[in-house]
């Protein structure tokens, strides 16, 4: 699928193709949408339709990874909406907050759906309440250390692994495997193969 050009994007058939937005950069440092982290800031920039909007196409990917069509009258009935054709509904301006803050992108024929969102832009986070303002500042401070901890925790996983004798080609999977992050994965394993 190509971009789509044009910049309306009305809805005028019964269903909607959704694809995986690939992104590796966005990918590896962003945030499920259904994250906690996405609950509390995220969801003052998209608002709450379109969040829990985004949330359902996501979680339709986890179902049909290469994408799949999406009932447009189902997937409205399920957020408190009504579905009707055009660009100028509460549910198309759902769809145009993913789309305009980036959430989703147009695609001739439907939508890639980003399957991670970035951390809010400094500009987003400036238009927040105060409170929000310090709890992401706190949660940045919080999540650095939080970094450090899960790629001791990989390092000592990587011990182990080659205490058992496994391949260090297969580490850096293998940690994936334990729900390491792919950031730390990726460190632990170069850090393995340096060693």
């Amino acid at each position: 699928m190509t971009l789509a050009t044009t910049p309306d994007f009305a809805l005028h058939e019964p269903t909607l193709v959704i694809i995986p937005w690939h992104d590796d950069v966005v990918d590896a440092i962003g945030f499920d949408p259904r994250s906690h982290y996405v609950e509390l800031f995220w969801l003052n920039v998209l608002g709450p339709t379109a969040t829990w909007l985004l949330r359902r196409m996501v979680t339709g990917l986890d179902e049909y990874p290469g994408g799949y069509e999406l009932d447009l009258a189902q997937t409205a009935g399920a957020l408190g909406l009504t579905f009707t054709q055009g660009a100028s509904n509460p549910f198309a301006r759902s769809v145009h907050r993913c789309i305009m803050f980036g959430g989703a992108q147009p695609v001739s024929g439907g939508l890639a759906v980003r399957r991670k969102l970035p951390p809010v832009s400094a500009r987003q986070l400036a238009r927040m309440p105060e409170y929000l303002q310090g709890t992401h500042d706190a949660w940045r401070r919080t999540g650095a250390t939080d970094a450090e901890h899960e790629l001791q925790r990989a390092r000592l996983f990587v011990d182990a692994m080659r205490a058992a004798g496994d391949p260090p080609e297969a580490v850096e999977r293998q940690l994936l495997g334990l729900g390491i992050s792919p950031a730390a994965a990726m460190a632990a394993a170069s850090w393995l193969s340096a060693a």
